[in-house]
């Protein structure tokens, strides 16, 4: 709960609004893919294709071969950093972000200790980072070399200690656009060819996350992270932040010359794509996904990819692409009315100019699909 009981409150609304623009979803951003990357800390990217997802919701004028150049002079790159999952970020972002969510990535092993009984971790991460770096290597090949070295341990445990002790890139051509590409690994230091940053304190990516997702609280950052006490992080920038409540009386933290539009400001329709950070990175997801809808982007460890309409989640969408064409199916979670209808069309028409090959294009609405 909040320390300060006179701070102003923020509806869900106006906390939608200030996260969104924050987020380049208010208005498109005449900013280059990379510049993009940075100021948003990163995008999610478990599969291939969201981050160019991502940025064609948010950028003007955006080109998928831009990113995908940005990828090949290895100014962005693809690791494993926050909550444990892939993200695209920017080459000194790689190199700051992975030493701070380091310790994190080893409290993973604790659950894979009854597979790595007799292993010396340190021995097994010196031998990975050897045969990463004589030549990058699928985590196929690596789990075998180790289980030459450890016979006897879980194939599996022994190439997820690997992943946690070592800060691994996945090298090009994989996440490049129009181009396939196994995971193949080596390690951070030796793609950009310069030494990670030493473990930095969280303050300053403090900052950073409250410019690109708050205001927000404690928690908010921890779940975005996936790490544990930045309390003491947060007092000691409190000087430099400003306060606010929301609705249900918990504190949030901001950064004084961030955005904080009216809650009344347009918020055009987005097609997000799946793992978009927007909706995994605040404990309280209230702000984007009113209480109906919660749990609807999901099924098991299925994300679908998100529609957006007056800012707030209304729908999941899918696309199907082939020689002859493509589909684009819009399923609602509620009736649209007919604008908001026309104003999805129009952005999904804008989206396919620019992600889609295909020469033609069609964009449906399935039935409402209710809870």
């Amino acid at each position: 709960m909040t320390k300060n009981s006179t701070a102003p409150v923020l509806s869900a609304r106006a906390l939608n609004r200030a996260t969104l623009d924050r987020q380049l979803l208010l208005r498109r951003a005449a900013l280059s893919a990379t510049e993009a990357i940075e100021h948003l800390v990163g995008l999610q990217a478990q599969n291939v294709k969201p981050p160019y997802y991502a940025l064609a919701a948010r950028l003007e004028g955006f080109d998928p071969e831009e990113l995908s150049a940005a990828m090949g002079e290895r100014a962005v790159v693809r690791i494993v950093t926050m909550r444990s999952t892939i993200h695209t970020h920017t080459a000194d972002d790689c190199l700051i972000l992975r030493p701070l969510v380091q310790a994190a990535r080893e409290r993973e092993l604790h659950g894979f200790r009854k597979g790595l009984v007799g292993v010396d971790l340190d021995r097994l991460a010196a031998i990975s980072r050897e045969l990463v770096e004589a030549e990058p290597r699928t985590m196929k090949q690596l789990r075998e070399a180790l289980l030459a070295e450890w016979p006897d341990a879980d194939p599996l445990a022994l190439s997820v200690a690997a992943r946690c002790r070592l800060p691994l890139v996945q090298v090009t051509p994989r996440g490049m656009w129009g181009r396939s590409g196994q995971v193949a690994l080596t390690t951070a230091e030796h793609w950009l060819g310069r030494p990670a940053a030493p473990v930095p304190a969280p303050d300053d990516t403090v900052l950073r996350y409250l410019a690109a997702f708050g205001p927000a609280s404690v928690k908010d950052m921890q779940t975005w992270a996936g790490l544990t006490r930045l309390r003491e992080a947060f007092e000691r920038l409190r000087p430099r932040l400003l306060t606010f409540r929301d609705e249900n009386g918990v504190e949030l933290f901001d950064v004084p010359d961030a955005p904080r539009p009216d809650p009344g400001t347009p918020a055009p329709p987005r097609l997000l794509p799946e793992f978009d950070n927007l909706l995994l990175s605040h404990a309280d997801r209230s702000r984007v996904v009113p209480t109906a809808y919660k749990g609807r982007s999901w099924q098991g460890n299925q994300a679908y990819r998100t529609l957006l309409v007056d800012g707030f989640l209304r729908g999941v969408w899918q696309l199907e692409e082939s020689r002859d064409g493509a589909v684009l199916t819009v399923q609602p979670f509620d009736p649209l009315t007919r604008r908001e209808r026309d104003d999805v069309v129009m952005e999904a028409e804008r989206m396919l100019s620019v992600l889609s090959s295909a020469a033609s294009y069609d964009i449906r609405f399935g039935t409402v699909v209710r809870a």
